[in-house]
């Protein structure tokens, strides 16, 4: 089973979301092709009303502590609770362009 298919069932089967995206953006990083090590998620569920962003990325961290632990190595989190989402128009922001890690020019 793919990395990006255990991220989204173990958070399907937790949190029950109202809006779940599992995108890799590995292929925008300095890896090699067809890795799954850098990670984007927009989740939005009922359980994220009234806690705060710490407390939401806790809970998500908590879930894939596995995943955490091995293959993956970034994770961006864009956690809202069913009304924010709605208020965003379903809409979570892009990602930044990856700097190269080692390879990144230091002014």
């Amino acid at each position: 089973m793919s990395v990006q298919t255990e991220i989204e069932q173990r958070l399907t089967a937790e949190l029950s979301p109202e809006h779940l995206q599992v995108i890799n953006e590995s292929h925008m990083h300095s890896v090699p092709a067809n890795s799954e090590t850098h990670f984007k998620v927009v989740l939005a569920c009922a359980e994220f009303a009234g806690k705060r962003k710490v407390a939401r990325h806790q809970r998500v961290y908590a879930i894939l502590a596995e995943q955490l632990a091995g293959p993956v190595h970034a994770l961006a989190l864009h956690t809202y609770s069913p009304e924010e989402w709605s208020e965003r128009e379903q809409g979570a922001p892009g990602s930044p362009d990856c700097l190269g890690g080692s390879r990144a020019e230091v002014s």
